[in-house]
């Protein structure tokens, strides 16, 4: 996969539809092209917030944006920030 589509994807397709979400704080996108695997970080107020997203379908529907550029299934993991620098 090219790191560019996902970058592509994730800047047109995911962004602007999290932007309109309840709590959303940010996101960092992770990429590295030597073997295209991706890391999606998302930061949102509350983990109630980040989850009404989820139960909205947000995170289904832009999973299938990536669809055609996935190798392996998406895990979800969910973090608390503890600190930042």
């Amino acid at each position: 996969m090219e790191t560019r589509d996902m970058v592509r994807v994730y800047r047109e397709e995911v962004v602007p539809a999290a932007r309109k979400q309840g709590g959303f704080k940010g996101a960092i996108l992770l990429t590295d092209p030597e073997t295209g695997i991706g890391i999606s970080i998302t930061l949102w107020e509350t983990a109630a917030e980040r989850e009404a997203a989820v139960d909205g379908g947000f995170y289904d529907e832009k999973i299938e944006k990536f669809a055609a550029l996935l190798t392996e299934t998406p895990v979800r993991r969910h973090y608390d920030v503890s600190m930042v620098v």
